[in-house]
């Protein structure tokens, strides 16, 4: 019997705001000690009253209007009433009934669409600090009343790359828009992934089992790996799946039982009392639809036809909203260069631009641990460091250099090749001396080429390149070697 796995995701995420859901503490996902952002509200003192957080609602709705979600008219907070040591007043904040969007789909790659089924806002818990060697626990509460977002979808999904594209192309979403950083090591997105298993065929669900607090895509995808084939080794014995709720351990690679699964009645939701209710008009939606950014997938296919770039570049380019924003602004100085400077070039200069971009620009991101804004290059000087590479004005290894330099200091590229005198020797008279020369100090090398060798005259640009201190053009001087040798022979 094959059996087929229906997925449903249950996404929380952090929403980034200056202060909590309720309350003026600092929301701080950097803070070094525990429970410095706390205060009477979010600890959940008695006498005290929440105020609701106007920015983390506005950023729910603009999530929704992202993900083609309704945004009702009426809204409205509740109770949620569960015991957990991290959790300050015995329950939970949340909404129920009427969440902030309904509705609504992420399109995936392949032309999938994947249903959502709500969005809703609440207050996140704490956080519990376990000592194994006292084996006692402790609580951080300076987590708990973050605003957090909670995405439900339709059971729409049926594999594991379904499940880490839906995550990514979420995570995007949400980085594009501002709504969160989204850092699942810091716990700002975590994935719970819901998984029966039915006969192909079939439309009849099976019983579903929930997976808790999932911090990375790849344990999501690895969770559900594991529980497919964990229920189905126990319906191929005749048994039945129990529903229950599960968690995920990543030093064993598998998932553990953890409780019988609750319903909705068992938290005996009901109206916040201390909160009122919330209504929109259409006005104030429609402005927050204005105030959207362009969003990923619409980045990724405008790239894509504006620039000419492949798939798997304009992926790398459109990962991050910052990111892509600095190539677009280096892009739109190239391309005030007129068709003559490509084609004289021979190259693309955007497909330049792009190379370098993901490649050596990149790389010094990483080593220096920086984002796209905090360096010191701005757009217009590394369009012209790459234009200079295009016309062979300087080379490529100089082009490094003098790149490193800019990401340290900031300079204007051209005063950094004039001050290391990196431009780059282009004129065939002036190299016709340097090559002359090596070839008459390597004539071993100059009879194996006429010998049929063809890695002697790789030698020899070499031996030139090396005298020259990497200023010669090796295009003109590989030209200039075959014309004399050939003139000799």
């Amino acid at each position: 019997m094959e059996y087929e796995p229906v997925i449903g995701l249950e996404i929380h995420v952090e929403l980034k705001t200056k202060t909590k859901m309720f309350c003026y503490s600092l929301n701080d996902p950097d803070e070094k000690h525990p429970n410095i952002n706390i205060c009477p509200v979010c600890m959940g003192h008695p006498g005290t009253l929440p105020v609701i957080n106007q920015e983390a609602v506005r950023k729910v709705i603009l999530v929704g209007l992202a993900l083609n979600g309704e945004i009702p008219e009426f809204s409205q907070f509740d109770r949620k009433n569960y015991f957990y040591p991290d959790l300050p007043k015995g329950y939970q904040i949340s909404q129920y009934k009427y969440p902030l969007v309904q509705g609504g789909f992420l399109g995936l790659r392949n032309g999938k669409k994947i249903a959502i089924t709500r969005i809703h806002l609440e207050e996140d818990a704490g956080r519990l600090i376990h000592d194994r060697e006292s084996g006692t626990s402790l609580v951080d509460f300076n987590r708990a009343g973050v605003p957090l977002m909670e995405l439900v979808t339709e059971p729409d999904l049926r594999s594991v790359e379904e499940v880490k594209k839906f995550g990514e192309e979420l995570q995007k979403i949400l980085r594009y828009i501002g709504a969160s950083n989204a850092d699942m090591e810091k716990g700002q997105m975590r994935v719970e992934v819901n998984i029966s298993l039915r006969e192909e065929g079939s439309e009849e669900l099976g019983t579903k089992v929930e997976i808790k607090n999932i911090n990375s895509f790849k344990y999501a995808a690895d969770a559900v790996e594991y529980e497919r084939n964990r229920q189905t080794a126990i319906l191929e014995r005749g048994e039945k799946v129990t529903q229950e709720t599960r968690g995920w351990n990543e030093n064993t690679e598998g998932t553990f039982s953890q409780r019988s699964k609750e319903e909705a009645h068992d938290y005996r939701y009901f109206p916040e009392p201390d909160l009122p209710p919330l209504t929109f008009s259409r006005e104030f939606v429609a402005s927050l639809a204005s105030q959207l950014p362009e969003l990923p997938d619409a980045k990724r296919k405008r790239f894509a036809e504006s620039f000419g770039l492949d798939d798997s570049v304009v992926e790398l380019l459109t990962r991050k909203k910052e990111f892509a924003d600095y190539f677009e602004a280096a892009a739109s100085e190239l391309q005030q260069y007129d068709k003559e400077t490509a084609e004289k070039s021979k190259k693309s200069l955007v497909s330049l631009l792009a190379s370098w971009m993901t490649g050596d620009f990149v790389r010094f991101l990483r080593e220096t641990s920086a984002q796209v804004g905090d360096i010191r290059v701005t757009p217009e000087n590394f369009a012209e460091l790459v234009l200079y590479v295009a016309e062979d004005k300087i080379s490529n290894l100089a082009a490094k250099e003098v790149l490193e330099e800019m990401v340290r200091s900031g300079e204007d590229p051209s005063d950094i090749i004039e001050k290391r005198g990196l431009w780059q020797m282009s004129d065939a008279a002036d190299l016709e001396y340097i090559v002359r020369h090596i070839i008459e100090y390597n004539l071993k090398a100059v009879e194996d080429y006429r010998g049929g060798k063809a890695s002697s005259l790789q030698f020899l640009v070499g031996q030139v390149m090396k005298d020259s201190r990497g200023k010669a053009n090796p295009k003109i001087v590989q030209e200039l070697i075959k014309k004399i040798l050939n003139s000799k022979s």
